[in-house]
Formats: structure tokens, C-alpha cells, sequence
């Protein structure tokens, strides 16, 4: 068994999907509209669904915003530099929320940024073995 993928509620598709590929660097693996259930699912990753883990972003096209709920956490994303990565993410107009810098009680290097939806995404620093 192994773990195929997340799947996101999105507000905006189009809003999400320029962020997961052009601010997270993912690639679009497959999207599919379903005009009968009026919703699309867009499958982003860093790598083929046969390889590895990736999202499901699902659109519901009569809804614009959601709830996020109190159980959520956050995606985690293995970076090589996470300070890099943020500055990144700035220079494309994306949201930090928690600046690079050793997680608190401990030494690895994390930061969290914002999807458009609101979703925290944690960038966690390679340890240099």
C-alpha cells in the first residue's frame, strides 16, 4: 500500500494551479472537468502519480471559499534551502507566514507559506547528512 495523493477544496482553479506550478514549482499531471457534477479535479505534482505522492485540487465550480476546519495541519514539502524557497515564493507574489528558522524546541530548518485558499504549506530544510 502507499499513500496516492491529498485532495484540496479550491476556490479558484485557475488561482490554485498558477500557484502549485509557478510558486511551488509542481507540474499539472492530469485535469478533468465533470459538467454533470459541475466540478474539475487538476492533479499537481513533483513527480508521475506512479512515482510518488501528489494533490488533488477539486474545484466545485458553485463554490467560491471553504471553511478550512481546526483539524487541517499542513503540507510538507523537503526543500533544499528554505530560506531560498521563501524568497521565492515572495518574488512571486505568494504569502510567508512563518519566516525560515529552526521549528521551536528544536534545530530543523522549517517555514510555512499560504496557498490562495488559505492552506498552510510547510517548507522543510534538507539535512545536510
Amino acid at each position: 500500500m502507499r499513500i496516492l495523493h491529498t485532495m484540496l477544496r479550491v476556490g479558484d482553479l485557475e488561482k490554485s494551479l498558477k500557484f502549485y506550478t509557478q510558486v511551488l514549482g509542481m507540474k499539472l499531471l492530469r485535469r478533468k472537468d465533470y459538467p454533470e457534477g459541475r466540478f474539475t479535479l487538476a492533479f499537481v505534482g513533483y513527480q508521475d502519480e506512479a512515482d510518488g505522492t501528489v494533490l488533488e485540487l477539486t474545484h466545485n465550480w458553485d463554490t467560491t471559499t471553504y471553511n478550512l476546519g481546526e483539524g487541517y495541519g499542513h503540507i510538507a514539502i523537503e526543500v533544499d534551502d528554505a530560506h531560498k524557497a521563501c524568497e521565492n515564493v515572495k518574488k512571486l507574489d505568494g504569502k510567508v507566514t512563518r519566516e525560515a528558522g529552526p521549528m521551536k524546541h528544536g534545530t530543523t530548518v522549517i517555514a510555512f507559506v499560504e496557498d490562495p485558499d488559505g492552506y498552510k504549506i510547510e517548507f522543510i530544510q534538507k539535512k545536510n547528512v
